[in-house]
């Protein structure tokens, strides 16, 4: 396997003094910027510009042959989507204020301060990298199908919002920045995470670690290891999980659980890409892609502070939010299928055909356990089933026992029973509620009078006998 180097096109470093160029070399690989080509002729410069694609250039001032400045304005002609940033010395100044008036990105006085050149050649990189990323999400949405569908094997779908969310997963998963998945319980989000990984053709692991219930001790050693001595019982050092992750993913669920202190030292992770190691004062340096889950409104803590604003906004740079199994209901086919040979494979049975009605009931049930919970249901039907056609028996003792137990949430403003609920109307008689509610019920199970008689938490007698009443 080929090693894949940071960033995705080469730095090119543009100064006659060799030792100046090694410099540059030698501070940007230890920012993790190790693609870098060094060039101590100017007068090689528009050719290696003409012969490869570059992420931006570094561009010193006085050199003999061509200048800096002669160069700019060739550059900014001929190659416009290239950023430059001018390297200067201090009686310079004022030729690199007239650089940036012909387009130069920024410029840096030598001495050059290393942190400085590293956040200037960063956010160059960041940039460009959305920049990328815009036009190739513009460009998929609009004409593209998925390019890679087998890294979304284990991501059973056929829903157009998903289709969609699929597609931006390709578009920023070789980008370096952060990404937030969002949504409830058991929508996914990890198996996103590692479709993320997958798709990103990282050569190190995926790691994942669910950070909820860690104090900051734990979170700090968990995650960023230790040193002898560091603790009373810490006899030999060891690292973290982000030592795991090197070069590959580290994938952070329920980060919304994340304590004050904690959330201060993935802050710093994040936007320098260093940590410390319990008892030690030396940063170490992480290229790890780092992947953040919640099932919580983290807009509601920080109002409330308990999430860092900080923290939120460097951890969405990249934000994909997972709809409910209620929201995708034309999914739900595919899994019980996808389900249903899991299964009978796990109990080494013959895969049970599944009713019709069975669909219905699944349709109209309000899933807050989405996926995992339909995929429980599966699994507790299936243990169960001998031969013939699956019996939809555990189905709706499963359901009616999370009605009878709080679990399945109604939204009561949207509880309307037709007109009569509007602002300074009467209220519908009881026998007309029981009217709209059998009516609505029967044309939610499309006629099916055992799934209509279960929405409503009645026997199919006792509906039998309503609607025969009504009839």
């Amino acid at each position: 396997m080929s090693v894949i180097k940071f960033p995705e096109f080469p730095v090119l470093v543009v100064d006659d003094e060799k030792d100046a160029l090694l410099s540059f070399e030698i501070t940007l690989n230890s920012g993790g910027i190790d693609n870098v080509v060094l060039c101590q002729d100017s007068r090689k410069v528009l050719t290696l510009l003409s012969s490869c694609r570059y992420e931006m250039i570094l561009l010193d001032l006085t050199m003999p042959h061509f200048t800096g400045e002669e160069l700019l304005s060739i550059i900014v002609q001929d190659f416009p989507e290239i950023p430059v940033i001018i390297i200067t010395g201090d009686i310079e100044v004022d030729t690199a204020v007239r650089c940036m008036k012909k387009d130069a990105f920024d410029y840096l006085v030598k001495p050059v301060e290393e942190d400085r050149l590293i956040s200037v050649v960063r956010r160059v990189i960041e940039r460009n990298q959305l920049q990328r990323e815009n036009q190739t999400l513009k460009h998929q949405l609009v004409y593209g199908d998925l390019n890679h569908p087998e890294a979304f094997s284990s991501i059973i779908t056929r829903n157009s919002t998903m289709i969609s969310i699929l597609k931006y997963i390709e578009v920023i998963a070789k980008s370096q920045e952060p990404v937030l998945i969002t949504g409830e319980t058991g929508v996914g989000k990890e198996l996103v995470a590692r479709a993320i990984h997958t798709l990103g053709e990282r050569k190190g692991a995926f790691i994942s670690i669910n950070v909820a219930g860690l104090d900051d001790n734990m979170f700090s050693d968990t995650l960023f290891g230790h040193q002898k001595g560091a603790f009373t019982d810490a006899h030999q050092s060891r690292g973290g999980l982000i030592d795991q992750a090197s070069e590959g993913t580290l994938f952070l669920d329920e980060i919304g659980d994340l304590s004050l202190t904690s959330q201060i030292k993935l802050l710093r992770l994040l936007q320098e890409h260093e940590y410390f190691s319990l008892g030690s004062d030396l940063p170490k340096y992480s290229n790890a892609h780092v992947i953040t889950s919640t099932n919580k409104d983290l807009k509601k803590s920080m109002e409330s502070g308990q999430f860092r604003k900080d923290l939120y906004y460097r951890m969405e740079v990249h934000h994909v939010h997972i709809p409910t199994l209620p929201q995708r209901k034309d999914d739900i086919p595919l899994l019980v299928e996808c389900f249903l040979k899991e299964a009978a494979n796990t109990y080494k049975k013959k895969k049970p055909t599944p009713p019709m009605e069975l669909f219905i009931l699944l349709e109209n049930y309000s899933f807050p356990g989405n996926i995992r919970e339909l995929r429980s249901m599966i699994y507790n039907a299936v243990s169960a089933h001998n031969s013939g056609i699956l019996s939809m028996e555990s189905f709706k003792k499963n359901i009616k026992e999370k009605k009878r137990g709080g679990v399945e949430q109604f939204d009561r403003t949207k509880l309307i029973l037709g007109s009569e609920f509007q602002n300074n109307q009467p209220l519908p008689t009881l026998k007309q509620a029981e009217l709209f509610l059998i009516k609505e019920a029967m044309k939610k199970a499309k006629g099916n009078q055992s799934v209509a008689a279960q929405l409503l938490g009645i026997t199919r007698q006792t509906l039998n006998k309503k609607l025969k009443f009504i009839n």
